[in-house]
């Protein structure tokens, strides 16, 4: 089974500024702006939650399927993410917008300025998910990921049609949608996936109680950070999975994208929501070594010591059976 995971493609411009913004504001000049800032590094990264959900898929030994839109600079992405297994070959390429792009400056006391740039992601929704079902064969899940949002509900009503199971994932888009457009993304999910902001925000969105959620989606599963992940589902007592500790963190960019691809790669391999937790956390605390959504590498001994340490042997077994094509 594979798994088609639509949504954004981005790059990240990430530039640090050595002094603080505030010394170079003039009080009663701020209706008159014009600042330019030297900055000491500059980091280029991939990301996009979609080729994020994708690549973690990938290193899982998946072949999953990344439906978005970039543009023609997408070509050295695009090598990055086959060499990890995603396949992007149903990738919108714009002939007139650039990929998407995060831009963001820090100062040395932690405060940004930043912008985002959608550029080709506004064309996603022209993107025929049926054709791209027809031609990839064998779809059985869709993530709704973060996307242009014309393009998150042509996508939900798409998979709803074919009767293909599908993951809720609006996350950062939840402040764009109206209370129809929420209701309509997170109604009949099997998996519906916030954290803990998110999931206040998703009931304020909807205009729905907690329990009114429940009772319209299979499973919600909602990431606590350093707490884990609980899951929920209606008439049943949530539960909770504990997190797995990295080593150290570096960065906790993309650590949610990658539970979700541990977990979704786990519920592929046919095994129970609390596995398929312990994996997606596993694979999280892989993230949080690493600079980067998707600078974390897969090496299966790696995964099933932590997954061993933290849940047991048994969690450990389950997990090796399907971790042979992980490659060190």
């Amino acid at each position: 089974m594979r798994i088609a995971v639509s949504g954004s493609i981005a790059t990240d411009h990430l530039m640090v500024f050595p002094g603080r913004f505030t010394d170079h504001l003039i009080q009663d000049r701020l209706d008159k702006i014009s600042l330019s800032f030297l900055v000491d590094d500059l980091e280029i990264r991939h990301g996009g939650v979609a080729a994020n959900i994708a690549y973690g898929l990938g290193g899982l030994g998946q072949a999953p399927v990344l439906v978005g839109a970039a543009g023609s600079d997408f070509a050295e992405y695009r090598v990055r993410l086959k060499q990890q297994g995603v396949d992007t070959d149903f990738v919108h390429i714009s002939s007139e917008r650039q990929t998407a792009r995060f831009m963001c400056l820090t100062d040395r006391e932690e405060h940004q300025i930043a912008s985002f740039y959608s550029g080709a992601m506004a064309e996603a929704a022209g993107i025929d998910l049926r054709q791209v079902v027809e031609r990839a064969g064998d779809i059985g899940v869709v993530v709704i990921s973060p996307n242009d949002p014309e393009a998150m509900l042509r996508h939900t009503d798409q998979a709803r049609s074919m009767g293909i199971p599908f993951a809720a994932d609006p996350s950062q888009q939840l402040a764009r949608l109206d209370r129809e457009e929420a209701r309509h993304l997170v109604t009949g999910a099997r998996w519906l996936f916030t954290n803990e902001y998110e999931a206040s925000l998703l009931q304020e969105r909807t205009g729905w109680r907690h329990a009114d959620i429940l009772s319209c989606t299979g499973v919600w599963l909602t990431t606590l950070g350093e707490r884990g992940v609980r899951m929920e589902a209606a008439g049943e007592r949530a539960r909770e999975v504990p997190a797995v500790p990295p080593d150290m963190i570096a960065d906790p960019t993309g650590a949610g994208d990658a539970f979700r691809a541990g977990f979704l790669a786990s519920v592929s391999w046919g095994e129970g929501l609390d596995l398929s937790a312990r994996v997606g956390c596993a694979v999280a605390s892989l993230s949080l070594e690493a600079l980067g959504a998707q600078g974390y590498a897969f090496d299966a001994k790696t995964l099933l010591r932590r997954i061993g340490d933290s849940y047991g042997e048994a969690s450990a077994r389950a997990a090796a059976a399907h971790l042979e094509s992980v490659r060190p």
